[in-house]
């Protein structure tokens, strides 16, 4: 479905999606590397846990608001504006905060940021999907999920590091220098890929379009992947902790979640490629494979952690790029922008509505509780994403005879 340059049909050269992939190490480091080190800014101030909770939200938030407008902006103006758009402004908003020497504008500076990376995360996923055609989705998006997982493994190495070495500011400055880079390096080899021309669209087609099960099975499968994802970074070092582990076999564990999800996008998007996988058994299969790895979770210290982190990180790194690249082969590639933007809105819900359920279930009854559930929760959905796809089948069988 997708073309290179939505005209001529030849698939870019893999050395053009360099700069795309680097967008994707961006937003992730970006999120991950200040956020990791927030603390050591709110601890010194009263209701530190509510200014922390605050801080953090503010990032995800505008992602949860404005990804969706900005990828209906990349189908009308064109991804590539969009992507180098929104590279300028991250880099700004890190710039304008350094330039400020005000702690005190922490807030606006990570706010300015999240509605920077609202652009060119969704607008990203786009031209990866319009500069490859469909035979190479699911290895472009396993590509661009592997260096997305490296920025949220690094982010918090590298921004301790900095910030130890000079700060905030310090670490403000290297994102500055970092979106700088990739902007530039994104102008000078990534192909302008113009808009296509799109029928007119009423908001019951929208509706309609992104309640059709191609698009809620795999954006399901997606924001389950990105809760639990979220839920093991989280609460694995608290499991540990109350088990008697030190932080750094604690840290240890999220580094394997975190290196299981990026080795194996990869080879899952190989294997979809292939025609070895298909999207509705690789997805049922992460979801299956997260929900044990939170069953594991369950077990106290370090028989239950770390194949709880191992279980928890394949799985993920098994749906998100079939999800995406699922997503892209479904949706006419006039509107894949919106659908991009759309889908990152779901697994910001999931990122946020992961953590909340566990937390919430846990502190009304034991943490073991809150894993339970959201194993039951990825269980659930494995089972209906089966159910509706042998539906599917059935109905395709049916029309086929219907035909004969």
């Amino acid at each position: 479905m997708s073309a290179s340059d939505g005209t001529t049909g030849e698939p870019a050269a893999g050395w053009r999606l360099w700069p795309l992939y680097a967008a994707g190490f961006t937003t992730a480091f970006g999120a991950h590397g200040i956020a990791a080190n927030l603390g050591n800014f709110t601890s010194h101030r009263a209701e530190s846990l509510l200014v922390l909770g605050g801080l953090l939200a503010l990032y995800d938030g505008a992602e949860v608001l404005l990804k969706p407008v900005f990828g209906t902006l990349a189908d009308r103006v064109g991804a590539r504006p969009v992507l180098l758009g929104g590279l300028i402004g991250f880099a700004v908003a890190s710039a304008a905060f350094v330039l400020a020497d005000n702690t005190g504008l922490l807030w606006l500076a990570r706010l300015s940021q999240g509605a920077a990376a609202s652009a060119f995360s969704p607008a990203a996923s786009t031209l990866v999907a319009r500069l490859n055609p469909a035979s190479k989705h699911g290895r472009a998006f396993g590509s661009y999920g592997f260096y997305k997982s490296l920025g949220y493994t690094a982010g918090p190495l590298l921004g301790g590091v900095t910030v130890a070495a000079g700060g905030l500011p310090l670490l403000f400055t290297v994102m500055t220098a970092l979106a700088a880079a990739v902007a530039v390096w994104a102008f000078a080899i990534v192909p302008a890929v113009p808009p296509l021309p799109r029928a007119r669209q009423t908001i019951l087609d929208l509706a309609r379009r992104l309640s059709h099960r191609s698009f809620l099975r795999p954006t399901t499968a997606l924001a389950c992947a990105t809760a639990a994802l979220s839920v093991g970074v989280g609460f694995l070092p608290v499991s540990g902790a109350a088990a008697g582990l030190g932080p750094v076999v604690t840290g240890a564990a999220v580094s394997v979640l975190a290196a299981c999800a990026a080795i194996v996008q990869p080879r899952a998007g190989r294997a979809l490629d292939t025609g070895r996988l298909t999207p509705r058994t690789g997805l049922r299969t992460g979801l299956l494979i997260t929900a044990a790895g939170l069953a594991c979770a369950m077990l106290q210290g370090l028989i239950g952690v770390l194949p709880a982190a191992a279980f928890i990180g394949t799985g993920t790194g098994v749906i998100t790029p079939l999800g995406f690249a699922a997503l892209a082969s479904t949706t006419p590639t006039e509107r894949l922008g919106q659908t991009m933007g759309a889908a990152e809105l779901g697994r910001e819900l999931g990122d946020a509505g992961g953590p909340l359920l566990v937390g919430g279930i846990a502190t009304a009854a034991t943490l073991a509780s809150g894993y339970a559930a959201l194993a039951l929760l990825l269980f659930a959905a494995a089972l209906v994403l089966a159910g509706s796809g042998r539906s599917a089948e059935k109905a395709q069988r049916d029309s086929d005879s219907a035909d004969l």
